[in-house]
């Protein structure tokens, strides 16, 4: 039995269509349907009735579907029991640059003993599939939601409440303010380029721009950090946002102010997503490590436009 075809059978049941399970396991809807069609053909039974709001399990479908679960667990476990402390925790931070990045190295300076391996993946979607799969054994994250209704094997925990701040440039009005409030952005445009669709931060500056009338323009491939400062340090009225935590490399010769938000302030709620059997003996320490650092705030001084998925599990 192949087990790829059952990770699409299981996702395809999950989600209830090929075209979601597709995009969950990051593989054409075509492909999807070729692995769910050989594992029939292997079972000699439909698994699925299509209808038109997707796909349905059929009564040989149920019945499978919980062995089907316990075989990829069977394979966990099996892939568990000769890891060793030495082989890397492998951890995904989605940037580099970006706080969730600065949490790890912190672990890595109180840990160095412990051998690590940093990924970069897409977003938090792709990072969810990447725990499901045994890819990766934990990941930084904003979750919209509380992970456990989606997916009942994965935990989470909110390690960080990461205060947003504008930046500009020295000739926007702006330039001379210790700190500003959302509602007084208005005037000006927020350039966040390169939004991924439906990704968690383009989700994150919609709600924002909703919530405080600020107009958030996503147009325009991201060139990185650099292009992006290039454009707002001389202008009157671009702005963009990054997290206190943001690393930010400029050599240019204008200026740039990194100014706090108040009353509310922003927070991009960064979580620790872990699978519930994964047994690295690393993965306790790191859990420990990034709780211990966390700082709850109160819900009057702060805003974020999911707090049910900012709650820890």
């Amino acid at each position: 039995m192949n087990l790829e075809s059952v990770r699409a059978f299981i996702a395809v049941a999950e989600e209830g269509q090929f075209r979601h399970a597709a995009s969950r396991l990051g593989l054409t809807q075509q492909a999807v349907s070729k692995r769910v069609a050989a594992l029939e053909s292997f079972l000699s039974v439909a698994l699925f009735r299509r209808v038109p709001t997707g796909a349905v399990l059929t009564s040989h479908g149920e019945s499978f579907l919980p062995h089907a679960r316990a075989v990829l667990m069977a394979v966990r476990a099996a892939v568990a029991s000769v890891r060793t402390a030495r082989e890397p925790l492998r951890v995904d931070v989605l940037r580099s640059h970006l706080a969730s990045a600065q949490m790890l190295r912190d672990f890595h300076l109180a840990h160095g003993e412990i051998p690590l391996e940093t990924l970069t993946l897409a977003n938090a979607a792709a990072a969810l599939r990447a725990l499901l799969d045994d890819e990766i054994d934990a990941a930084f994250a904003y979750l919209r939601a509380p992970v456990q209704e989606r997916e009942p094997l994965l935990r989470s925990s909110l390690v960080r409440l990461e205060a947003l701040q504008v930046v500009i440039g020295d000739e926007h009005p702006l330039a001379g303010a210790a700190y500003v409030r959302p509602e007084e952005l208005s005037p000006y445009t927020a350039w966040v380029p390169g939004i991924v669709k439906d990704s968690e931060w383009g989700d994150y500056y919609r709600a924002f721009g909703e919530e405080f009338s600020v107009a958030i323009d996503p147009s325009g491939p991201n060139f990185g950090t650099g292009p992006l400062l290039e454009a707002i340090s001389p202008s009157s009225s671009l702005i963009t946002f990054v997290g206190e935590g943001t690393r930010l490399s400029w050599a240019g010769e204008r200026k740039l102010h990194r100014i706090p938000m108040v009353s509310p302030t922003p927070v991009y709620p960064w979580s620790v997503v872990w699978h519930a059997r994964n047994e690295h003996p690393a993965l306790p320490e790191l859990l420990a490590h990034v709780r211990a650092g966390f700082r709850p705030a109160s819900e009057a001084t702060v805003w974020t436009p999911h707090p049910q998925g900012a709650r820890t599990e």
